[in-house]
């Protein structure tokens, strides 16, 4: 019984004897297999206390079960569900609980496959979890946990973190929001789901332009809420602003304005001056999705359109997952405060509230300087897996796989010459590599030829056999 009371669901109806329903009612479980033969049963005493019942009512159940050869007792042992029954039965829920009573609508694209073990995964922004500092998240967390309420917190996010989080947006990417503009969420998939439904409350079917190369869990936020999509062109200088100007009725624009997702291309200044123009005169929201700024390596990094904002247009989202954990769900939204209270008072039906510990230990190693580290010593190295991955294509596959190289980030967009995207990624999978065809990222659904190639997780060696047995899959010998 795992050390739980197993609850019995007596059958008030009919003239049974209150025995017989009993009994019935512990058949009735061996049969929907939520008692197992073998399984222990509770003593006379406990169960008939459970049931508020005379334990010789129990008694006489107990003799009419064993009677019938569905338990069986043992001296000094208790009382168990014979062994001798078949583990599969004709369960009497099996209908029900495999089909719903009710309409549903079309299910979202379903997840693509686990990759087999010893597979070398290109994963497109996936951080290298062997640099993670377990040991320092660990202690963080158990102090944290010592001191963090049990009960209700703000939904906001905790204090601590909130201000930690407004600090280093305000020393790093230039952005002066207030800690009451800013909402910590389980992930930055939250904020965007958060983002989308308010921005959609009472606008059903508004438009929302979306790059026509991007990121697809966005826009599933978004088509869930109610909005109708429209993709934008993205070119080498990101997405392109003057055909939003033929977008009718435009409620928001979703991009990635820094490491265009999955391009890699910085919007240029030029149009980054364009949309906020264009958002302040046909006020709508921008949506910035900010998921890697602390992963620049040329020059200095752009700061955010946030930064840029003085009519309250601009949405900002981003991500902790990145530099620590995906298993860590700790992402954050910021933008004008009527709009952070909206969002606050939706996640309160929603969600509740985060991790009160979580977010605490966090707080801290914000605090202490240490998350701040840890970035500097993983850029060092997604820096070096950077180039490592252009010198294995060039290495390996040159003439077939060629990258620009990316300015910052955690993957190249590399273009495929001379064989089809899908063929590639198909003979890439045969030897033990897994990445994504451009037509994962294609608003149309339509083949690119492109694959986006994640450096983060992999060391230079782990790169460089890689892109060996991408070649060796093409019947290469190199």
């Amino acid at each position: 019984m795992n050390g739980f009371a197993h609850a019995l669901s007596l059958d008030e109806s009919g003239d049974l004897p209150l025995f017989l329903r009993i009994a019935r009612a512990v058949r009735d479980d061996v049969r929907r297999g939520r008692l197992l033969p073998g399984a222990a049963l509770p003593g006379s005493r406990t169960l008939a206390t459970q049931l508020g019942v005379h334990r010789n009512t129990v008694l006489a159940a107990f003799r009419e079960l064993a009677a019938e050869g569905w338990i069986e007792t043992r001296p000094a042992g208790g009382t168990y569900v014979s062994g001798d029954i078949p583990r599969e039965l004709p369960r009497r829920l099996a209908k029900a609980a495999t089909r719903a009573g009710f309409s549903l609508p079309a299910a979202p694209s379903p997840r693509p496959p686990e990759p087999p073990p010893n597979t070398f995964v290109l994963a497109a922004g996936t951080p290298d979890l062997r640099l993670v500092p377990r040991d320092l998240v660990a202690r963080a967390y158990r102090r944290a946990l010592r001191s963090a309420p049990l009960g209700y917190v703000p939904p906001e996010g905790h204090p601590r973190l909130r201000t930690a989080l407004t600090e280093m947006l305000a020393e790093l990417r230039g952005l002066t929001f207030d800690r009451d503009a800013l909402l910590v969420t389980r992930g930055a998939q939250a904020a965007l789901d958060l983002t989308a439904r308010v921005l959609l409350d009472g606008h059903p079917g508004a438009a929302v332009a979306v790059e026509a190369l991007g990121y697809r869990p966005a826009w599933q936020a978004f088509r869930a809420a109610g909005a109708r999509l429209v993709p934008v062109p993205v070119d080498e200088h990101g997405l392109a602003v003057d055909a939003l100007a033929e977008i009718e009725g435009l409620r928001a624009v979703y991009l990635t304005p820094h490491h265009q997702y999955p391009t890699t291309v910085t919007l240029s200044p030029a149009r980054r001056l364009a949309l906020l123009a264009l958002a302040r005169a046909r006020r709508f929201a921008i949506v910035e999705d900010d998921y890697d700024f602390e992963f620049h390596y040329e020059g200095r990094p752009v700061l955010p359109l946030a930064s840029d904002d003085q009519s309250g247009n601009v949405i900002y989202v981003g991500t902790l997952a990145k530099i620590l954990a995906p298993a860590l769900r700790l992402g954050f939204l910021a933008g004008p405060a009527p709009f952070v209270a909206h969002a606050t008072a939706l996640r309160i039906a929603i969600d509740r509230q985060g991790d009160p510990a979580l977010e605490l230990a966090v707080a801290e190693l914000l605090e202490d300087g240490e998350l701040q580290r840890h970035v500097r010593r993983v850029r060092r190295a997604y820096r070096e897996r950077r180039d490592a991955l252009l010198a294995a294509l060039d290495r390996h596959l040159e003439g077939t796989l060629v990258a620009r190289k990316p300015p910052g980030g955690m993957a190249a967009w590399a273009e495929v010459r001379g064989v089809d995207a899908e063929t590639l990624v198909a003979a890439a999978a045969r030897e033990g590599v897994s990445f994504l065809p451009g037509r994962a990222y294609a608003f149309d659904g339509r083949a690119r030829p492109f694959v986006r190639l994640g450096y983060a997780s992999l060391d230079p060696s782990e790169l460089d056999e890689a892109m060996r047995r991408v070649a060796r899959g093409l019947g290469r010998r190199r």
